[in-house]
């Protein structure tokens, strides 16, 4: 296996907002190389991480990494979507804060036998967890075509997505598509070159919707952002990187309705639906690199911190204790 490298985006910010106490219980729900993970764990006495990723690399990588901190570090191979099962697993009820950093990781981007990469030859692959069946070369060479355009449109946000779909499926008609290189000429094909000059790579949008649908990015976001603020101790808070509008979007959406979840008509004397605030969005605005972290990588140019604090006094603690 080549070094797992990583640059961590936004981490002191990241650090200091999880507001970190030493004797806290801490889920790091993305893990990869453990760049995050390593300044949480320094900062804890008594306190605990508990690691989740799904790619085999990743945990290999981060298990090493944060092999001399023991006990104090628990490392699952998992999707994030599992977290309450993991942490019942582990008898933890609430917690003091949850990290999350969206997004493929700089390894999976320059290691090309991954197949994320539309700037180097390598099979279709683009898994985030290589123990799944299903592969980016499974939706190009099988989902319609109407099916292709609405990934791209949706997860791309790519205004060619009709006829780069349309592409894709005139050269599968002839043969199997299998590498990322194949697909990144059929895409650059789709789009007209005046449109592709000093656009950035054509291809990068749709290899980003493709990674997207396959890892289902924006589906499990979207079912577990609740659960997370439902399980923050009180006053605990959850930090979450994003690296596109879309993810960004959900993320701001779910801090702002947990915030104010009031459903009942703006003219309404007395709130009659009863939802109950569970906090506070930190980050009104979110926190974005700095210039010197930007020009030093040039990745985190587009990430985005937001931060959601659990309410001191109305956490949910029924049947849910620390131990």
């Amino acid at each position: 296996m080549e070094e797992f490298k990583h640059t961590s985006v936004l981490l002191e910010e990241t650090i200091e907002g999880l507001s970190i106490r030493p004797d806290g219980i801490y889920v790091d729900g993305t893990l990869g190389g453990a760049g995050h993970s390593e300044q949480i764990v320094r900062r804890l006495t008594t306190g605990r991480l508990i690691g989740i990723d799904q790619d085999g690399d990743a945990i290999a990588a981060a298990t090493e990494r944060l092999q001399p901190y023991g006990e104090r570090v628990t490392i699952v191979r998992s999707n994030y979507e599992n977290f309450e099962i993991i942490l019942d697993n582990l008898q933890i009820g609430q917690v003091h804060g949850i990290l999350l950093d969206l997004g493929v990781s700089s390894y999976q981007l320059d290691t090309a036998v991954r197949g994320f990469s539309y700037m180097e030859d390598a099979p279709l692959d683009m898994r985030m967890d290589d123990r799944g069946e299903r592969t980016a070369a499974d939706i190009v060479n099988g989902y319609s075509q109407a099916e292709l355009a609405r990934v791209i449109r949706e997860y791309g946000e790519d205004s060619f997505a009709n006829n780069i779909a349309k592409h894709i499926v005139r050269v599968r008609e002839e043969h199997p598509i299998r590498t990322t290189g194949e697909l990144a000429e059929i895409i650059k094909a789709a789009i007209p070159a005046k449109v592709r000059a000093g656009a950035g790579h054509p291809a990068k949008k749709t290899f980003q919707a493709i990674r997207i649908e396959l890892n289902r990015e924006l589906t499990v976001l979207t079912e577990s952002l609740d659960g997370m603020i439902r399980r923050l101790a009180p006053g605990g808070r959850i930090c979450v990187i994003t690296f596109h509008s879309l993810e960004d979007r959900i993320v701001k959406q779910c801090f702002r309705k947990n915030e104010s979840p009031c459903i009942c008509p703006p003219g309404l004397p007395v709130c009659m639906c009863h939802r109950k605030s569970l906090g506070t969005v930190i980050t009104k605005k979110p926190i974005l690199p700095s210039e010197e972290e930007q020009r030093r990588n040039t990745r985190s140019r587009s990430a985005k911190l937001r931060i959601f604090e659990r309410n001191e006094e109305k956490a949910d603690t029924e049947e849910r204790k620390l131990p």
